[in-house]
């Protein structure tokens, strides 16, 4: 006989689910930075390759080839996913640059700004209204750039760049919406970046020479799991986002840039001079704002849920 699942279960489940997701994204930068002297530009491109060959196999796995075929026989679903293939590699190649290159702080500024950035997408393209609250979060969020910029003294292009290519890429999931799953998704957009991957590797063969396999076997192990590390997270995102409301996907979707942050700030010794505290102040300010505005919301209209894009 069968029983259905029991709410109850299932919501706690769905909450485990997207918190582990979050606490995967959180230890990125570390797993990365184990990776050297890999470069970004290889560690991309063997990301997205893999990333490929382990959806494939997961694909075999589940017998979801049939899935997966009604999909690719859809011409609309084909654009989406290469849009979604296409602004997931900037967010990717952005983050890997900044996260080598000493500026994970900044990436974890980039997740914290996205869900402002978001709902200006939904402004923006979806012609969604305001309500005063969350105009109030925009304003504290540009007036915290603002003092980066002028009181730090450089543009946090890799921010806003990490929060407009993730929010671009949550906005086309959505769009695709439960036409596409997670794991169909992901292989397809793996499957378009392929031959940018491959260029990848011929340029850093030539430039510098590639160094899968020639740092050791604990390397080599580290790095053919780049692909593991990719889709993991993804997979669980997918099961809790299902399972739970938005509300609280949007609460522990904090989790991923505070590790970040931490990581950056007291693991990595990144410098905090007080005019980024002051803009990062600002920037939690704005999100405790547009939190608090979402739980009210949500409270006062409970029958009407909805469930977060799969990303």
């Amino acid at each position: 006989m069968n029983h259905a699942p029991d709410p109850a279960r299932e919501r706690a489940l769905g909450g485990v689910y997207a918190f582990t997701a979050y606490l995967l994204w959180g230890f990125l930068p570390l797993y990365f930075l184990t990776l050297a002297p890999t470069g970004p530009w290889e560690i991309v491109a063997w990301r997205i390759l893999l990333s490929l060959v382990f959806c494939a196999v997961l694909l075999s796995v589940t017998r979801s080839w049939g899935a997966f075929g009604r999909i690719i026989r859809q011409p609309r679903l084909l654009l989406w996913t290469a849009l979604a293939g296409a602004v997931i590699y900037v967010n990717w190649q952005v983050f890997l640059i900044a996260t080598l290159s000493g500026h994970v702080i900044e990436t974890s500024l980039g997740y914290f700004i996205n869900p402002i950035f978001t709902v200006i997408l939904g402004v923006l393209v979806l012609r969604e209204s305001l309500r005063m609250t969350q105009w109030i979060a925009i304003g504290i969020s540009a007036l915290a750039v603002g003092v980066i910029v002028v009181g730090y003294g450089t543009f946090p292009w890799i921010a806003l760049t990490l929060a407009a290519s993730f929010g671009v890429y949550g906005l086309v999931k959505k769009q695709i919406g439960p036409r596409v799953d997670a794991v169909s998704g992901l292989t397809l957009e793996s499957f378009w970046l392929a031959p940018v991957a491959i260029g990848q590797l011929v340029a850093v063969s030539f430039a510098s020479g590639l160094t899968f396999g020639t740092a050791g076997v604990w390397h080599a192990v580290l790095l053919s799991l780049a692909g593991v590390a990719t889709a993991t997270p993804l997979l669980f995102f997918a099961a809790g986002a299902r399972r739970v409301p938005l509300t609280v996907i949007g609460l522990l979707q904090f989790i991923a840039p505070i590790m970040q942050f931490v990581t950056g700030a007291w693991i990595l010794g990144e410098p905090m001079p007080l005019e980024r505290w002051i803009g990062f102040g600002l920037v939690w300010v704005a999100l405790s704002v547009l939190t608090i505005d979402q739980l009210l919301y949500s409270r006062r209209h409970r029958g009407v849920s909805d469930v977060a894009p799969i990303t």
